[in-house]
């Protein structure tokens, strides 16, 4: 026998703190939020009351502040291109640009993650941020923010400087280091990863660590160089407690395995300082 069922006898409204309700409002002020509350409410009511209330007040360690709100929304960002979010990309998107991140750095999260993630699974996202930026009356392209010229000498020095920066002067000398079967590669990292990527502007060098570390974390099984990253974020001022808070930031998005592995992996990193 089917059961018939109404609508009034599915009727079901999520029970959001109001700390929930003041974020979601503040990432959502024009009313453009999902539609789950209505088709998924009791999922809505869960999830929202963690993740923006929850995670977003209780997320940092003892006598820590929380992360300021551009700041969060740099690293969900980066976060889901390392998990490829692509369709909560397009909806955090929206509300990081509320929310204090600008479409330059939002446009710099994207093309960095090539040289971590590539571009079969990157180039999904340059056309939703470029469909959300239009939305909102960006014009496209946005003001150059390369540094580097074009020639491969001038991209390693910068990139190898870059380099120095970031990890120390142990670096000094790495484009032309590395197994001779594959010269090639420390080049690459050199030119390439760093001399076109993080010698850009609109990021400065500890944002870009943070968002390599978020996209490290959220892909997942590549933790030598999460570790790696790790310490050197640490290197440059992004503190194990400032880390931590960015694990606890991102986790609604990539869920609770890879968090503790990254969580792992900052606690290895800070103890091998």
């Amino acid at each position: 026998m089917t059961v018939q069922t109404t609508e009034t006898d599915n009727a079901y409204e999520p029970r959001l703190s109001d700390a929930a309700r003041e974020y979601l409002t503040r990432m959502f002020p024009n009313n453009d939020a999902p539609s789950l509350p209505q088709t998924d409410p009791e999922f809505t009511e869960r999830f929202d009351n963690f993740a923006f209330d929850e995670v977003i007040n209780g997320g940092a360690p003892e006598g820590e502040e929380p992360l300021d709100d551009r700041t969060r929304f740099i690293a969900i960002l980066a976060t889901l291109l390392g998990c490829q979010g692509v369709d909560q990309f397009r909806v955090m998107l929206g509300a990081a640009l509320d929310m204090g991140v600008t479409p330059t750095e939002a446009k710099e999260i994207v093309y960095q993650s090539v040289a971590y993630l590539g571009i079969g699974r990157v180039f999904p996202f340059f056309s939703v941020a470029n469909e959300v930026l239009v939305q909102r009356g960006v014009a496209l392209p946005l003001k150059p923010q390369a540094t580097t010229e074009p020639d491969f000498a001038n991209r390693v020095a910068a990139g190898e400087q870059a380099q120095v920066d970031i990890f120390g002067e142990g670096m000094k000398g790495f484009a032309v280091s590395g197994n001779p079967e594959y010269p090639q590669t420390n080049r690459w990292l050199a030119a390439n990863c760093f001399g076109d990527y993080y010698t850009r502007g609109g990021l400065d060098l500890r944002e870009r660590e943070m968002i390599t570390y978020c996209y490290l974390a959220a892909q997942g099984g590549v933790e030598p160089q999460l570790i790696a990253h790790a310490k050197a974020n640490m290197r440059i001022g992004n503190s194990k407690a400032f880390l931590l808070k960015v694990a606890s930031a991102v986790m609604p998005f990539i869920g609770y395995p890879r968090t503790l592995n990254a969580i792992r992996c900052i606690e290895t990193a800070a103890s091998d300082k």
